[in-house]
């Protein structure tokens, strides 16, 4: 019979290529010559927005907007329908913007007492 800890290592190991075929659904569009003028990876961009807007990421994007060089992560939050898009600064590793999608903006985020 298994000991519970060498089950425990076993299962961990079977999920770890699962796990990688889930983030391999991710629909990412990083140019390369952009990853060059980065100054912060995409998984520390990634931590960031989930830091800020807890969820699962259903895309990734790097491009110029505004003169700045931003990742775009499409998120969909924990617990909410529709996503939300969180910009993050690609030189600097700060969160330029938070943007609800339509679903998510149906809600108030006003609170009211009860």
């Amino acid at each position: 019979m298994m000991r519970p800890l060498s089950m425990l290592a076993l299962v961990a190991a079977l999920s770890l290529p699962a796990g990688r075929l889930v983030a391999q659904d991710v629909q990412r569009n990083v140019p390369d010559s952009l990853v060059s003028q980065a100054k912060v990876s995409e998984d520390s961009a990634r931590a960031i927005a989930l830091k800020r807007v807890p969820g699962t990421v259903q895309g990734v994007e790097l491009a110029r907007a505004r003169g700045r060089l931003l990742y775009e992560f499409k998120i969909q939050r924990n617990g909410r329908k529709g996503t939300t898009e969180v910009d993050v600064n690609a030189t600097t590793g700060k969160v330029a913007a938070v943007k609800a999608g339509a679903r998510a903006r149906t809600r108030s985020t006003t609170r009211h007492s009860s």
